[in-house]
């Protein structure tokens, strides 16, 4: 039988050297679909291209063309890696690109991975007749959403570029508060698998479109449930975004200078209810200022009726750990700590031995100790909030702990470290998911942008200008209830593909004879 066209091509996408590059151009593509570029199609063409030079490789080809992907994907995608080393972590140009690098390849080992173990279990499945319907609908859609969870947790983690974040404001987001960023990542490489068998088999194309519409309908009608519901009257916030610059931030004689700045834009705005500082905007320690700085603060905080969340280093007098913390400031004073750290950030993994080499392992304030997983909920403005410190809001089983008593969510960061990249744009869309699976809005108050109003379904309503002294005001409404994400966080997305998967291979074991084409 005359091979059809889509196959003839799809062999000449493994033909060669071609399709390594074809692998490499497709993963280079997929950061465009993320902020600030929102080419949300691309989560869904990107995917299929890779899946189509996949399909007619070996397990050994596979492995090579998903690392080439994850090369692209994540050395566009995370370039802004680069900035935080060389401008402000003080490595050679050559150092920083050698690190950058390092940490490119280590990412792409996932999709390398992923790539040869599909291959290995579609090797499996072609004994039996009508084996790539099941392979691309199921196979390649469950393990690419396992791996990314499983890039979600591993070695402390790094959710990053997930498909599912490049959907907020399509279709498909109607899935988070339901399935959370995992579910929505899973229906954009169904989506993917489904546009690959249009391709392959032309004659069906119209069945496969259909239930594409079926998929991306069904996702759309998902998105019209309101999980949650007003509580109380609306707020009026102030959040501040400093532009203090990374490379002065922490000089002993720019703490005057900083904590000037902060109270004079705090002034003109004590008719707020709740007024946000950015992530360690006082660049000294709690009990340094306590008596002075941090109790007049209160006192005028409860003099005007304004609750304040602030951005303070903490210690511990008992064992003088110190922690990068949120103090609450006015009616209901508390802390909240830092939990999920940032290798060579907050903290310098083997320490001992890399202290000392080169200049980016002695940043400011990186020996941070991490916060204990449960904490005491701060009250700001008559609400429990669910804080969050810079990279911690990339984690949504991490934020969901704080729910559904939690009524609004708060995240202070200090995106200085990568300058103007990519970096603070992808952040601002990776904190609005948390919005959207968990059905709260959402203040983000930033040192050096992108400062944030987001609403509850993960819409951002209003932001400052970047590298700017700005204060972004507004209006939210505090909300109550638990969405499903809330109550079961990554667990039903996690067993159903892995029920998939071993209900797909047991059928096979069972009934070698029956094909699902």
């Amino acid at each position: 039988m005359k091979p059809s066209l889509p196959r003839v091509l799809v062999e000449g996408w493994a033909a060669g050297r071609i399709g390594d590059l074809l692998a490499l151009v497709a993963g280079a593509m997929l950061p465009l679909a993320f902020a600030p570029y929102h080419l949300f199609p691309l989560a869904v063409i990107s995917p299929a291209l890779l899946f189509a030079g996949w399909l007619p490789s070996t397990p050994r080809q596979a492995f090579r063309r998903g690392g080439l992907y994850g090369i692209g994907m994540f050395g566009v995608g995370v370039s802004w890696i680069f900035v935080s080393i060389h401008e402000f972590g003080s490595a050679s140009v050559p150092l920083a690109v050698l690190l950058t690098s390092l940490f490119v390849v280590t990412l792409a080992l996932f999709p390398a991975l992923l790539g040869y173990l599909s291959m290995l279990l579609l090797a499996r499945l072609r004994r039996h007749r009508g084996a790539l319907t099941p392979a691309l609908l199921v196979v390649l859609p469950a393990l690419w959403t396992l791996f990314e969870w499983w890039r979600g947790w591993f070695l402390s983690g790094f959710p990053w570029l997930n498909l599912g974040t490049s959907q907020i404001g399509t279709p498909l987001a109607g899935l988070a508060p339901l399935l959370g960023e995992y579910g929505v990542s899973w229906a954009a490489v169904l989506s993917a698998g489904l546009v690959v068998m249009a391709g392959l088999r032309p004659r069906r194309a119209g069945r496969y479109m259909m239930l594409l519409v079926v998929l991306w309908g069904g996702a759309w009608l998902l998105g019209q449930v309101e999980w949650t519901r007003p509580k109380g009257a609306p707020l009026e916030v102030a959040l501040l975004q400093g532009n203090v610059p990374q490379e002065i931030k922490w000089l002993p004689e720019q703490l005057g200078p900083n904590l000037e700045l902060y109270s004079s834009l705090t002034a003109k705005h004590w008719d707020s209810d709740l007024v946000v500082w950015p992530e360690t905007a006082i660049t000294a320690f709690y009990y340094q200022l306590k008596d002075g700085f941090v109790r007049a603060l209160q006192q005028a905080a409860e003099e005007h009726g304004t609750d304040l969340l602030v951005g303070i280093p903490v210690t511990d007098p008992e064992t003088g750990n110190y922690y990068n913390a949120v103090m609450s400031v006015g009616s209901s004073p508390g802390f909240y700590r830092k939990h999920h750290l940032v290798p060579f950030g907050d903290y310098v993994p083997f320490e001992e031995e890399l202290r000392g080499l080169i200049a980016f392992f002695d940043l400011p304030m990186s020996s941070f100790s991490p916060g204990a997983a449960r904490q005491p909920m701060l009250r700001a403005a008559g609400h429990p909030v669910g804080v969050s410190i810079c990279y911690e809001d990339a984690f949504g089983s991490e934020v969901i702990r704080t729910l559904p008593e939690a009524e609004l969510l708060v995240n202070v960061s200090n995106d200085a470290w990568w300058g103007d990249s990519l970096g603070p744009h992808q952040h601002l869309q990776v904190a609005s998911m948390r919005a959207l699976e968990t059905g709260r809005p959402l203040l983000r108050a930033t040192n050096t942008g992108i400062t944030a109003l987001v609403d509850h379904h993960g819409h951002i309503r209003a932001t400052a200008p970047q590298f700017e002294v700005a204060v972004l005001t507004g209006v939210v409404q505090p909300r109550e209830g638990a969405t499903p994400y809330v109550r079961w966080g990554n667990l039903p997305i996690v067993v159903l593909l892995a029920t998939m998967l071993a209900a797909l291979f047991l059928r096979y074991a069972v009934s070698s004879h029956e094909g699902i084409g």
